[in-house]
């Protein structure tokens, strides 16, 4: 994504209020690091869009909170398909 820092913040803030989405599946989906993502939308966009930023903050609090249940959902789907592929003798 090719833009000026301040213009990928305001698109990076909106596209996580839209979407719910958190710092890696936004980085993963507009092709940046997640430190690219988290300084635009906790620094530049901070100074460029004041309530934006605010409502993002909310969301990715959020998201930080819910963590630990995503990776236990995660976990459980990994176990999940192993015992499934050991059952039917795939590797």
């Amino acid at each position: 994504m090719k833009a000026q820092p301040e213009q990928r913040a305001v698109v990076l803030g909106r596209y996580i209020m839209e979407n719910k989405a958190t710092v890696r599946s936004t980085a993963c989906r507009f092709g940046i690091s997640k430190s690219t993502v988290h300084k635009d939308v906790s620094d530049r966009l901070k100074k460029e869009d004041p309530e934006l930023y605010r409502r993002v903050k909310e969301v990715l609090e959020t998201n930080k909170r819910e963590r630990h249940i995503r990776g236990g959902l995660a976990t459980r789907k990994k176990y999940a398909e192993l015992a499934e592929q050991k059952k039917y003798g795939r590797h």
